[in-house]
């Protein structure tokens, strides 16, 4: 079964609009872990405006599934990610000012720089994954880096699959998929999956081990509840 890994930053968007402790984002991680799901995932970014740095320690005692937290490795990141020591880091080259991740890295260009990066949480025993696009290319540069794992950016594909676009928009990412199977990476994916096309990206993807899902999951839980939508999820990635 592929494991679903909760990202929790749209619960300390809502959170930090007020200025106070509503949603209690350590309750919902325990609630949501509760109700099922493998893992949360956090994305904390320089300046803030979603999940704290404070908040990915507090969430250091209190996660106990897989910790994920993803981010740009700049110095403030990677020594945060030394002292919590999360089951995964994955590294995502966001711009500051980015609203969202909008790409992933192109690790033939940055290859020496992740590898350093890499080699730093490796030795500290934090498995790895790197943030990439749908391209044999940089799932190929990754696997020289010496992560553990890489994570599909999979927007291009549910952008597709909601133009009605289903078999055009998959294959590029079965094809990367292949290609980190035979070069013995771990494949993660995540961006704009959701409860209508997470079932047929799991039965494309061979060895889709995680699947790291936020903002679609907490709007559909807005209609369904939160502990629904999880189950939901969990079914469609049997």
């Amino acid at each position: 079964m592929t494991k679903l890994s909760v990202n929790i930053n749209k619960l300390a968007t809502l959170r930090n609009s007020r200025g106070g402790n509503m949603p209690n984002l350590i309750k919902s991680a325990k609630d949501i872990e509760s109700f099922g799901a493998q893992g949360i995932t956090i994305h904390p970014r320089p300046d803030e405006r979603h999940i704290r740095y404070k908040d990915a320690y507090y969430l250091k005692d209190i996660v106990t599934t897989e910790y994920n937290i993803e981010g740009n490795p700049i110095p403030k990141f990677v020594d945060m990610v030394l002292d919590i020591k999360p089951t995964q880091v994955t590294l995502v080259p966001d711009a500051e000012d980015a609203i969202t991740s909008n790409a992933g890295w192109d690790t033939i260009k940055h290859k020496d720089f992740l590898a350093d990066v890499i080699k730093t949480f490796k030795v500290n025993r934090i498995r790895t994954s790197i943030f990439v696009d749908a391209d044999v290319k940089m799932v190929k540069g990754a696997a020289q880096t010496g992560t553990d794992r890489i994570e599909l950016y999979t927007e291009s594909f549910a952008k597709g699959f909601s133009e009605g676009k289903k078999t055009e928009s998959i294959q590029s990412f079965i094809d990367a998929a292949k290609m980190a199977n035979e070069m013995n990476l771990g494949i993660n994916a995540g961006h704009d999956l959701s409860l209508d096309n997470i079932k047929f990206f799991k039965e494309h993807i061979p060895n889709l081990l995680e699947v790291s899902i936020g903002h679609a999951l907490i709007c559909e839980s807005l209609y369904l509840g939160l502990e629904n939508v999880v189950n939901m999820y969990l079914h469609r990635l049997k």
